[in-house]
């Protein structure tokens, strides 16, 4: 384990929620970038799976846990993740941004975009979990400034976790073939470069990038992005740490300020 005076971001591809009980390689990836860093304070996670009008985050002492999903098997459904939340870091987040009006949400759990990873991550469930939820309705920019009015918790030893995929479409999704699609490969690629190159006001506009209406159909997966993104310092390179497409379906991860 590293020790640092700031935490890294994260941004990890989820997936199928299957990856919170199987051993496979993207689930052994999680739990390989926990144990690269510092044990943090609380972590702050930003999931594609908590969609609101208007920015609102979670303040519930003991959060529980969102089976929001259907068609998997019983084992899924039983997992209980028992992580608490943090009112205090809900109140701080809260006076943070500056940016748009945050509503406290005093019953809402964890979904599985947050507990499926945090699982892996933290398995024994001893870190503090809160969510912040994403305003579909704003554009791209809205969501990076967010993450920039939320930069300063990297110093107090939060983890923030974006959890998504950057390219997701599940419409066009075969499971019984995960060859990947030429459209999504091209895409993936334009977004890892514009990452690497730290083109992040192209990222935040990503409608007018190639291949968006096919990667990116709804915005949810891939908005949680833009805040990691928005946390991050000029001249901070991503790590890839995970990069997979599985036909329509991208679990490339990054990890930022991790050497």
């Amino acid at each position: 384990m590293i020790q640092m005076t700031r935490m890294p971001a994260l941004f990890i591809g989820h997936g199928t929620p299957m990856n919170a009980i199987e051993d496979n390689e993207f689930s052994k990836a999680w739990a390989e970038i926990a144990r690269q860093i510092q044990k943090p304070e609380a972590v702050l996670c930003i999931s594609a799976h908590w969609e609101s009008r208007g920015v609102m985050v979670s303040s519930v002492k003991h959060p529980s846990t969102i089976h929001d999903f259907y068609g998997f098997p019983e084992e899924l459904y039983a997992v209980q993740y028992r992580a608490s939340g943090s009112p205090e870091l809900a109140v701080e987040i809260a006076g943070l941004v500056k940016g748009a009006s945050v509503t406290m949400d005093n019953e809402r759990g964890l979904d599985h975009g947050a507990w499926s990873v945090l699982r892996r991550m933290y398995p024994k469930a001893d870190v503090p979990v809160i969510q912040l939820s994403l305003d579909t309705s704003k554009p791209g920019l809205f969501h990076f400034n967010l993450g920039q009015e939320l930069k300063e918790l990297r110093e107090k030893n939060v983890l923030v976790l974006g959890s998504g995929n950057i390219v997701h479409n599940l419409r066009l999704y075969d499971f019984n073939d995960e060859t990947s699609y030429p459209w999504a490969l091209k895409a993936e690629d334009t977004f890892v470069q514009l990452v690497e190159q730290q083109q992040y006001h192209d990222l935040a506009d990503y409608q007018k990038l190639p291949d968006t209406n096919l990667a990116i159909p709804t915005p949810e997966h891939y908005l949680p992005l833009l805040y990691i993104l928005g946390m991050c310092d000029e001249g901070e390179r991503p790590r890839i740490f995970c990069r997979k497409t599985l036909g329509s379906l991208s679990m490339t991860s990054f990890v930022f300020g991790l050497e």
